[in-house]
């Protein structure tokens, strides 16, 4: 299962670059507009150049035309750039034209399994469910995550499954025991998924037991 950072801050992403576990990024328009001092064009080229796997960069069209004309430009930014687009009926002609055209596209603000079979129908490279606003409103958005994996298998679809709007721990493990090929999330999330109380108590109890070996610590070697 690959693992996105949901962000546009360059600093979050080089971190979990850094660690190794990064396999690529979603933005939004809500997330860019917190990197504050900077034009929307320096923070993307920036995120493109230091993210090793695709990066989705959101649309602002709501019309067809618009959509497939911001599309053509965020594609020219970089080789890894991803187009998100809304799950509406011309966020679905839109993916279309754009699948024709080889321009890998990302439909976002999927809240049901047959939304996001449209959009791998239309021929979308990634589906985003939203599992965490779902969540919000009583229903369990890892749920769609299992049914939708049934569907795809079902018809041997090779549009990929990317859980979006992750909260916490869980929705990661869910994803990956159900199957998903991405799940996204915020930086916050990220930090959470190394840390265990037992590791940490583990770690200090064989660093004190160390000390009775090498009183400086180190390896004697």
């Amino acid at each position: 299962m690959k693992i996105f950072l949901d962000t546009a801050s360059v600093d979050e992403i080089r971190q979990g670059v850094e660690w190794g576990i990064v396999d690529g990024v979603t933005t939004n328009p809500t997330l860019i507009s917190k990197e504050k001092g900077k034009s929307f064009s320096e923070v993307v080229k920036e995120i493109l150049r230091i993210t090793p796997g695709p990066v989705s960069i959101e649309v602002v069209g709501t019309k067809y035309e618009d959509m497939v004309r911001q599309a053509q430009k965020i594609r020219q930014l970089g080789d890894n750039a991803v187009v998100k687009i809304p799950m509406t009926t011309d966020g679905l002609r839109a993916i279309r034209t754009l699948s024709q055209s080889r321009i890998p596209v990302n439909c976002t603000l999927i809240f049901n399994p047959v939304q996001a079979l449209l959009a791998a129908k239309a021929g979308a490279e990634y589906v985003s469910p939203f599992v965490g606003r779902l969540d919000d409103i009583g229903q369990d958005g890892m749920e769609i995550i299992d049914q939708l994996k049934t569907i795809f298998v079902n018809y041997d679809i090779k549009t990929k499954i990317l859980v979006a709007s992750v909260r916490h721990p869980v929705h990661v493990l869910r994803a990956a025991i159900i199957g998903a090929d991405v799940v996204t999330m915020p930086f916050e999330v990220l930090k959470k998924l190394p840390v265990h109380p037992k590791t940490d108590e583990g770690l200090a109890r064989f660093l004190e037991d160390w000390k009775k070996v090498s009183p400086s610590g180190d390896l004697p070697l």
